[in-house]
């Protein structure tokens, strides 16, 4: 499977529920929510079953989002291991008259196969063909390294 077959575009209305109520913008749990399911559809159509969130080993908010925004969000597999993989989302806001888009959000997840017992099991690997899929690959590759660094679990891991 090629990142883009793995691709989830998911697209929310922010309503007066989702903000703070005093200045309108966006409760940053309500985004994380939004990027763990679309991302984790990604990871699902990758995986051709269950999946579980890991981690999320990098969400950057950049700009505000308020109240009556649209929000879109694009998620796909950028990287597959043994039994996990990362998940790139990224996020945006529309604008409909402007015809416009703002770019508020990114984040990398973490996520692991399961099988039906509830343990981990081994994935596919990932098709990349575009110059974009391998220059994702190869960046998700290094923060995968990075990680099992920092758990002192070595780069081998």
């Amino acid at each position: 499977m090629t990142p883009e077959q793995t691709r989830c575009v998911m697209t929310q209305i922010v309503m007066p529920m989702h903000t703070n109520g005093v200045a309108g913008v966006m409760f940053g749990g309500i985004m994380m929510q939004w990027i763990d399911v679309c991302s984790g559809v990604a990871a699902m159509r990758h995986a051709g079953g269950a999946v579980l969130t890991a981690s999320i080993d990098r969400l950057d908010f950049l700009s505000p989002v308020h109240v009556g925004e649209i929000v879109v969000l694009q998620a796909q597999v950028n990287y597959v291991a043994r039994t996990s993989m990362e998940v790139g989302c990224r996020v945006e806001t529309e604008d409909m008259q402007q015809r416009s888009r703002r770019y508020v959000t990114k984040a990398y997840l973490t996520f692991v196969a399961m099988d039906a017992t509830g343990r981990p099991r081994p994935l596919l690997p990932l098709d990349v063909t575009t110059d974009d899929d391998h220059r994702r690959h190869a960046e998700a590759e290094a923060r995968r390294k990075a990680r099992l660094v920092a758990a002192g679990r070595g780069a081998a891991a």
